[in-house]
């Protein structure tokens, strides 16, 4: 048997809450590959996972997204082999791990032209972005787009898609100290939104046009500011809370808008198949290739360190990807 060493949690709360244990993991099971860990990708719905915003059953573990080299083959396994590099995004709680069994349909290979650390800071959030620009709003030459947190992994990742099809984007980031990263990730204009005025200074910057789609994650602070930035018929796009849960709004506000469109989608539903993963994540190493996706990794922790992973991005200390290693 295989000792793995995994963040367990037994309550929910600040990020003290993490522990590290031993387990025995078993031989991989039918269907299933045994994968020795090699970077794993930290995002915020772990954050909201562990402090219970999003509550999960306990006890559990953490995280979504990992790579690895495939160590063992369970029964009927032909898809891949010892030795291949994979990846996964949905494969149930438990990413933070030296190693872990998975079900061959929850995995894609990972190209010879992305290293592990880069795949692991973006796979997710580039998943997350693919559903965003090509299925939630299919963002066009010309249109205006407002990215909030467009300092963040998800943002820079929206920003630098969006741009690159053409479209004017604004970034909105929390603090003064983010613009850098978000010119950089491909923002033409860039606003604090913890500003009093950010919605007129979204407006000025795109000389009084507004977005024919709002990317929003971060809720509860700018949602309100959201409906006011989007254009009639325009779409509003809810899918995180960083700041908290989004005010609740009657429906009717969406018609005095003007007509505008407010989804919440989020990734999971878009890559529900087997056949939706494989062909998504076709697209977003596409991209990567192409150069619409670039990857910027802002912190790297140890799987010891994942408290401070955490303490660093509820902090928002971090600009860019965070990256933890086994």
């Amino acid at each position: 048997m295989t000792t793995a060493r995994m963040v367990s949690l037994s309550e929910l709360g600040n990020a003290d809450v993490i522990q590290l244990i031993d387990k025995e993991l078993p031989a991989p099971g039918k269907g299933e590959v045994q994968l020795r860990q090699t970077a794993i990708g930290f995002n915020f719905i772990d954050v909201y996972q562990r402090s219970g915003v999003y509550p999960l059953e306990l006890p559990t573990g953490l995280g979504h997204e990992a790579v690895g080299v495939v160590e063992a083959l369970g029964e009927g396994v032909t898809r891949f082999k010892v030795g291949d590099r994979v990846m996964y995004m949905n494969a149930g709680i438990g990413a933070y791990a030296s190693a872990r069994n998975v079900a061959v349909d929850k995995l894609v290979a990972v190209p010879d032209t992305v290293s592990d650390e880069v795949a692991a800071a973006v796979f997710f959030k580039a998943m997350t972005a693919q559903y965003l620009v090509q299925k939630t709003y299919q963002v066009k030459s010309g249109d205006v787009v407002l990215v909030h947190a467009a300092a963040g992994g998800v943002g820079q990742i929206l920003a630098g898609w969006a741009k690159s099809l053409g479209a004017f984007v604004v970034g909105t980031v929390g603090s003064a100290s983010k613009f850098a990263a978000a010119k950089d990730a491909g923002c033409d204009a860039v606003v604090d939104y913890s500003q009093a005025n950010w919605v007129e200074e979204v407006l000025k910057a795109t000389g009084g046009r507004k977005a024919n789609v709002v990317y929003d994650s971060v809720a509860k602070t700018t949602f309100l500011g959201s409906l006011e930035c989007a254009a009639p018929f325009g779409t509003v796009a809810l899918f995180g809370a960083a700041s908290g849960p989004a005010p609740e709004i009657q429906p009717e506000i969406l018609n005095k808008k003007g007509c505008l469109f407010l989804t919440r989608p989020s990734v999971f539903p878009h890559n529900a198949t087997p056949e939706l993963l494989q062909e998504n994540a076709r697209a977003v190493f596409d991209a990567i290739a192409q150069g619409r996706v670039k990857v910027q990794i802002g912190a790297k922790f140890t799987l010891e360190q994942a408290a401070q992973a955490h303490k660093a991005a509820e902090g928002r200390t971090v600009s860019g990807a965070i990256v933890i290693t086994p």
